[in-house]
Parts: C-alpha cells; sequence; structure tokens
C-alpha cells in the first residue's frame, strides 16, 4: 500500500457560510453562525463538508444518482443495465473506492476494502489585520409592495480567505494511482464551478483549489 498526498489551499472566491451549533441565545447576536474551532475561535472547513460535496457532485458527474433510493451510490446499485458500459463501471468502482461503499455486497468487497480517502479539517490560513468573519443582512421581499421583511444576520467567512487542506489517499496494489488522483481533481473542478457550504444560490462558497503538492 502507498499513501499519497494531496495538499494546497482553498482560496475564497466569495463568502462563504458553513454552520455551526450555538449554545448560547445572544440578544442582537448573530442568527446563523459558522462553524469555528472550540479553541482558538477561528473559522474552519470541515473535512466532513468537503469530502461530501466532493462525492455529491462526482456521483452527479458519473450519472449514478438516479439508480438510487437518494442515498449515496452504493455497490448493490453495480448491477444496473448502465454498468454494462465498461469506462462508466470503472468510474462508478472508483468512486466507491474513494468514498466508501456503505451498502456491502459480497461479490465486491474484495475490490472496495477500505475507504481510500481521508479528508482532513481545512485550518484557517491567518494573515496579519485580515478580517475573517462578516455579518451579512439578508430579508425576504414583498413582490407586491416592494418593502423588506423578516431580516436576519448570517455570518459569512468573506472573500480573499484562504484555508489549509490536506487530502490522503491510500492507493492499493490493485488500484490506479493516476485514476482516483484524477477523480480527486476532477472532484474540486467540480466545487469550482459549483460552490461550497450552503446559500450557493445566492453566490455564496465559490472557491478556488490551488495545489502545491
Amino acid at each position: 500500500m502507498k499513501i499519497v498526498n494531496v495538499k494546497g489551499q482553498i482560496e475564497l472566491l466569495s463568502g462563504l457560510h458553513i454552520g455551526g451549533g450555538d449554545d448560547t441565545m445572544k440578544i442582537g447576536g448573530i442568527d446563523n453562525g459558522v462553524i469555528k474551532d472550540i479553541n482558538s475561535d477561528k473559522p474552519y472547513i470541515p473535512g466532513s463538508s468537503l469530502k461530501g460535496k466532493m462525492r455529491s457532485l462526482l456521483e452527479w458527474h458519473i450519472g449514478v444518482v438516479g439508480i438510487g433510493d437518494g442515498s449515496p451510490f452504493h455497490s448493490k446499485l453495480l448491477n444496473n443495465s448502465i454498468f454494462d458500459d465498461p469506462s462508466k463501471r470503472k468510474e462508478a468502482l472508483n468512486l466507491l473506492k474513494l468514498f466508501g461503499n456503505g451498502k456491502t455486497d459480497d461479490k465486491f468487497d474484495e475490490i472496495i476494502p477500505i475507504t481510500r480517502i481521508n479528508v482532513g479539517d481545512c485550518s484557517l490560513v491567518e494573515v496579519e489585520d485580515q478580517k475573517v468573519s462578516e455579518a451579512k443582512y439578508e430579508n425576504v421581499i414583498d413582490r407586491q409592495t416592494g418593502t423588506a421583511s423578516n431580516p436576519r444576520q448570517t455570518e459569512r467567512v468573506p472573500a480573499g480567505v484562504k484555508f489549509d487542506f490536506d487530502i490522503r489517499i491510500k492507493v492499493l496494489d490493485e488500484d490506479s494511482e493516476d485514476e482516483l488522483i484524477t477523480m480527486v481533481k476532477d472532484g474540486f473542478a467540480l466545487i469550482e464551478n459549483d460552490y461550497l457550504g450552503g446559500s450557493g444560490s445566492r453566490g455564496y462558497g465559490r472557491v478556488k483549489f490551488h495545489i502545491s503538492e
């Protein structure tokens, strides 16, 4: 087995909101805060958020979303006729190798014994005097009167902020290292053309991946 590291930075091109729980209610405070490290009180990008977004978009990209029951793609769906196409079958198997199988099938347990990808939390790249949080007011516009109602504050990490990412890929003897790394890069490209975090339809979460290693 070989472990490959893919490292770099995620640059925010627009404000990013990944929500975090808050056990206190502050009068006049932010209604919808971002997730922050409990020790440093600095925002970060959870590895689960990055991994989940990559997997979801890759499933749409490969074309396997419509054949399931709404749950993540799994090996029991490989009996579908769309996988008579060898190239599509190979893509689907690589996706399961990378992100895990969920619903095991004895027929494929030897091919997909372990999840290959490990996505760490993305830590903030701190720059002196750089703001890492902003409060954005949002409201609903009455279509007839044009007046605003239901004002609320959403916290975002502003554009220009960067986060370090560190992804590790286990490559087993039967795997193609190039194919697995290419799929990760494809996941990056799909996120760049979509968004990360919440409220993407409002322009939030546009990012750029910079691979350094």
